[in-house]
């Protein structure tokens, strides 16, 4: 089985992370953690590189092979339906199980990659000339392959170093072999592509190819970046991912008005400034966007918490927005009272008596607007 890393709640949607011929999942150290923090973050390794065994692959492997052992990982794991981004051949995999496997991939996003890799020949030279002499000199011209001048990770130049000679050679076999551009049109999972607008191997035209051939696409360049751009320009992809994979923002902010109301949101979204526009697209994508959305508790449920915890902390402004939220929720009158009486027992008498106060005025100004 191929060697991995599971960082976050096994609770959370699931996403895989491929790293590109000749790294480990290293690659993915300086994005994978904040990705973690909503998802279930597997990254793997390809076979003879970083803890995957070298025997996973032999000569002549496909692109679909490593596929096929991407999945044998996910079932191992008990992941059936997943999140997918993947670099240079991370990504092909991903183009073949969104194209093969369309049941298993939720959504895609393809990094410094390519629909094909200019030709069978100059991998096949590749092959031939690390199988007959190691990865030495390949591995002393990786800075000038996947970064841009100056810009290095020794680490990962360590991890092309150390990859199985054998295992690598048959993983330049599967891109020798890998040519999807007729079939794009097949992709119905939403698709991102990351370009590095510096990246000499996969040039921003090849994800421009596949933008245009993937129904629906979206296209995202990256200034400063080379191959690979998830160790270069971490918080340019993170921030491309993020909005692609749980559109936070965009589903919190439906969220946020179904419980809040239109009027409320409009409000605070006319009170917003430059000073606090990172705040409201915290709360946006966090607070609304993964806990609100989180179906383990209802919404009534949450509601009831959420009025317990404002009265305890006496944030009362906050009650009375969240006593509205609760009527849409539908909880009754009656409920809100039982919640507020439940407060004086463990948040104290002071504390309860000012929510009633609170939650009546409340509750008075809505009688009297539907009457």
């Amino acid at each position: 089985m191929l060697n991995h890393l599971t960082e976050g709640p096994a609770s959370a949607p699931p996403l895989l992370l491929g790293p590109s011929l000749g790294t480990s999942y290293a690659l993915w150290d300086a994005v994978a953690p904040e990705l973690s923090i909503g998802h279930r973050v597997i990254r793997w390794d390809l076979p003879g590189h970083g803890g995957s065994a070298a025997g996973l692959i032999g000569p002549g492997a496909t692109v679909g092979d490593l596929a096929g052992l991407v999945l044998d990982l996910a079932d191992s794991l008990g992941v059936g339906r997943f999140a997918y981004a993947g670099v240079s051949l991370g990504g092909a995999v991903g183009l073949h199980l969104a194209v093969h496997h369309p049941e298993r991939v939720s959504s895609l996003a393809v990094v410094c990659s390519s629909a094909h890799f200019g030709g069978a020949k100059p991998w096949e030279e590749r092959a031939a000339l690390v199988r007959a002499d190691g990865l030495e000199e390949l591995a002393g011209s990786a800075d000038a392959r996947w970064f841009t001048p100056g810009f290095t990770v020794p680490g990962l130049v360590r991890d092309h170093r150390e990859a199985d000679p054998g295992a690598y050679a048959a993983c330049c076999d599967a891109l020798a072999g890998f040519d999807l551009r007729d079939r794009l049109g097949e992709i119905s999972a939403p698709t991102l592509l990351i370009a590095g607008r510096e990246d000499p191997a996969t040039p921003p035209a090849h994800l421009r190819e596949i933008a245009d051939g993937v129904p629906g696409a979206a296209l995202v360049e990256i200034p400063g970046a080379s191959h690979l751009a998830p160790a270069e320009r971490p918080d340019a992809v993170l921030t491309a991912l993020r909005g692609h994979f749980d559109g936070g923002a965009k589903r919190g902010m439906a969220v946020r008005r179904e419980v809040l109301g239109d009027a409320h949101v409009d409000r605070a979204q006319g009170r917003q400034t430059p000073f606090t526009a990172r705040f409201q697209d915290f709360i946006s994508r966090y607070a609304w966007g993964e806990i609100w959305t989180d179906d383990t508790l209802s919404r009534r449920e949450r509601s009831m918490v959420t009025m317990t915890a404002l009265v305890a902390h006496g944030h009362y402004e906050e009650l009375a927005m969240h006593v509205r939220a609760a009527r849409r929720n539908g909880l009754t009158p009656d409920e809100i009272g039982a919640v507020l009486l439940q407060t004086a027992v463990y948040c104290g008498v002071p504390a309860a008596n000012s929510a009633f106060a609170t939650a009546q005025r409340v509750l008075a100004e809505e009688d009297g607007a539907a009457g």
